[in-house]
């Protein structure tokens, strides 16, 4: 593909997704996607990467996320149908696809998919907007767009063991920082990731520690009115 190309189908890309996305409410919302492309184009900058795969990779990646499809299968189809009625080459089209079939989260327990760098890249870039102080914004307003409660510490965490046990988990959202966002930090593949996760991990790490003492009325503790 030439430069014009490359650019036109990004900029066709952008703004299909924008418009699909715009107004959503669960935390996967346009701006969600936005900093996950430029989150990546930011890491790609310091690894030898096909940009075009990154670019498209992290602005379909949640064009049918199965969250909400119920479907595993339905974001790599959707954004294969997208890039074919643009033109984009099958090299193109299967390098995203293969991206966005093994981006996601699977539980604690789960091995991880093999990715292309372009595809670490893009988890990375993602597992960052879970984290820090849009992570946490993000995870509660999936929790209340799910329906579930802030916090019960009758519901203990579950650190899954399977794919499908993790997507049946209905627990608090607080328990979704045991379950998975505290674990991310550990799991990014590039040195930019690292880096950038080590500094937004400490935020989650500081945020549950208020957010537990002010549950359990520990902020009334001696000397502290």
């Amino acid at each position: 593909m030439n430069e014009i190309s490359r650019a036109t189908l990004i900029d066709r890309t952008a703004a299909h997704i924008r418009q699909k996305f715009s107004g959503e409410s669960s935390g996967h919302d346009w701006w969600h996607i936005y900093r996950v492309w430029q989150n990546a184009k930011q890491i790609a900058g310091h690894e030898p990467a096909e940009m075009l795969i990154v670019e498209l990779g992290a602005l379909l990646h949640d064009i049918a996320d199965w969250k909400f499809s119920g479907d595993d299968a339905a974001g790599p189809r959707d954004a294969a149908a997208w890039l074919r009625s643009e033109g984009a080459p099958e090299a193109v089209v299967a390098a995203v696809c293969d991206i966005i079939k093994g981006l996601s989260y699977k539980g604690a327990h789960v091995a991880i998919d093999a990715l292309s760098l372009e595809g670490r890249i893009v988890q990375d870039a993602d597992r960052l907007d879970a984290i820090g102080a849009i992570g946490v914004g993000r995870a509660f307003a999936y929790g209340g767009h799910a329906g579930r409660e802030m916090h019960n510490p009758d519901v203990p965490p579950v650190l899954h063991g399977s794919y499908e046990a993790y997507k049946k988990n209905k627990g608090p959202t607080i328990n979704h920082f045991y379950e998975k966002l505290l674990l991310l930090k550990d799991r990014m593949n590039t040195e930019t990731g690292k880096r950038i996760a080590e500094r937004r991990h400490e935020f989650l790490e500081q945020f549950l520690g208020q957010f537990l003492n002010e549950f359990d009325g520990r902020d009334f503790g001696p000397g502290a009115v």
